[in-house]
């Protein structure tokens, strides 16, 4: 039996028809056009699966079901988006959109979820009784697998780590509270950071790639730079992997998990990344002297999406 995955993003969907190991046999994408009626949408998330469906000279007869990665918040009973900012969709039938032309089985989870989740079927948490998937990219997600199965708690919420408030009355998020995970540890943060930091010191190497404009500083440069031992873009740097620190210590205060894998953007600056959190870990870690989570950079890339969400598929509803 084989499964279609499709990852659902602001900019791209992509979509996969993958095997019951978690192995990519097909791929289609196409721009998602975000402003456009959800019905547009969902009808393009079919019409990309049956291209990568065609791609793979399979029939939907050896289609077992069909699992969706979403940027938001869904509701596997009816079927519906709960709740999705980048789409600025709220309570939207998407499994009767899609069925509509793909008459299978459906099911839907957050995307950070799904990509944790396809991480420990075939990539780096592969085997672990428990792991817990974060991704820096424009804002920050999470994903937790315990005992091979995603976890999202009794109402569909407990990946949602980046919404976990570290600092009281802190930076306005855009889900409407202050505070939150993501102002402080995404690629916008960084970038905020850097922002911060560089007004202070227009002739720094920074602003001079940016050509003198702060709102052109990317997560890249700043990583490109401090990796060269640039001054203003350690100290960017150092307080950017303290924030990760302090939120790593909190996943692994309340849950305590085999693994801690970083994906999105941000994590592209590989290990450089990874050792700077766990030079600073210890620091806020409530005994020093014991074990704690391993730290991984993930594997899976681009496919991780719709390998997680093919995946979910295959699990069905028997997870949580």
């Amino acid at each position: 039996m084989y499964y279609i995955g499709i990852d659902l993003g602001g900019t791209d969907i992509k979509a996969g028809i993958i095997n019951k190991n978690g192995e990519v046999l097909s791929k289609a994408q196409t721009a998602t056009l975000a402003n456009r009626p959800y019905q547009e949408v969902a009808k393009d998330m079919a019409m990309c699966s049956l291209k990568a469906l065609e791609k793979s000279s399979l029939t939907l007869d050896d289609i077992g079901g069909i699992g969706i990665g979403i940027p938001g918040l869904a509701d596997n009973v009816s079927g519906r988006v709960i709740f999705c900012t980048n789409l600025g969709w709220n309570d939207i039938p998407l499994r009767d959109e899609v069925q509509k032309y793909l008459n299978l089985p459906i099911l839907i989870d957050n995307d950070a979820t799904v990509a944790g989740f396809a991480e420990s079927i075939s990539g780096v948490s592969r085997g672990l009784h428990s792991s817990v998937f974060l991704t820096l990219g424009t804002g920050v997600g999470g994903g937790i697998v315990i005992d091979g199965k995603p976890w999202t708690g009794a109402h569909g919420v407990a990946s949602e780590i980046g919404h976990l408030t570290i600092e009281i009355d802190g930076i306005p998020c855009t889900c409407g509270k202050s505070g939150c995970l993501e102002r402080y540890c995404s690629a916008t943060a960084l970038k905020h950071i850097s922002g911060e930091i560089c007004k202070f010191h227009p002739e720094c190497s920074l602003m001079k790639m940016a050509k003198g404009d702060s709102n052109n500083i990317t997560g890249r440069m700043v990583m490109d730079l401090a990796k060269n031992g640039d001054e203003f873009a350690l100290k960017i740097f150092h307080r950017y992997t303290k924030n990760l620190a302090i939120a790593i210590n909190t996943i692994i205060s309340f849950l305590d998990p085999d693994m801690i894998v970083l994906g999105g953007g941000i994590s592209h600056a590989g290990q450089f990344l990874v050792d700077a959190i766990l030079e600073k870990l210890p620091d806020y870690l409530m005994f020093k002297t014991l074990p704690y989570s391993r730290i991984a950079l993930a594997t899976l890339g681009n496919d991780a999406g719709i390998i997680g969400a093919a995946m979910l598929s295959k699990l069905g509803l028997d997870y949580n």
